[in-house]
C-alpha cells in the first residue's frame, strides 16, 4: 500500500503507461511522505464504452483512480495529491479532467502486508518518506 488503480477507456501503449506509473509513484511518494517502494499502480483498459458517468443526463465515458492508501493524512493533502495525480493522467494518457475522478480508501497499516519491506506497514507517520530506503521496514 498504497495501492493506485487507475481505470481508463481504450488502449494505451505500454511505455506511456510506464511512464505514467512512474510519475504517480514519484509524485505520491514525494508528497503523501512514503517509501516508494510501498507503492503499486494498475492501469487497468477496460475498453471502449468500459467506464461510464451520466453528465447533464446523458452516459459519458470516463476514468477513475481509486486510491487505497494508509490513513494520516489531511483532506488538503490528498486533495492536493489529487490534483497532481490528475494532471499526469491528462498529460501522459491525455484523460478528460473533467471526466476523471479521483476516490481514496484508507486503512490501518496492518491491513496491508509487505513481505519485502517486512511484513505489516507501519501506520503512516509525518517525514516517514524522509528516512533512508535501507532504514524503511
Amino acid at each position: 500500500m498504497p495501492y493506485l488503480q487507475l481505470d481508463v477507456n481504450g488502449p494505451h501503449p505500454a511505455e506511456d503507461k510506464k511512464r505514467l506509473a512512474r510519475r504517480l509513484c514519484e509524485t505520491y511518494a514525494e508528497m503523501m511522505s512514503v517509501d516508494i517502494r510501498r507503492i503499486s499502480v494498475a492501469i487497468r483498459e477496460l475498453g471502449e464504452g468500459g467506464v461510464w458517468r451520466t453528465v447533464d443526463g446523458e452516459p459519458v465515458p470516463v476514468s477513475v483512480l481509486m486510491c487505497d492508501i494508509r490513513r494520516g493524512r489531511s483532506a488538503e493533502l490528498r486533495m492536493e495529491v489529487a490534483k497532481a495525480l490528475c494532471a499526469h493522467c491528462v498529460e501522459v494518457l491525455g484523460l478528460r479532467e473533467d471526466r476523471l475522478n479521483v476516490e481514496f480508501t484508507q486503512h490501518a497499516g496492518d491491513e496491508m502486508y509487505h513481505p519485502t519491506l517486512g511484513g505489516y506497514s507501519p501506520e503512516w507517520s509525518p517525514g516517514e518518506g524522509e528516512q533512508p530506503d535501507a532504514a524503511a521496514p
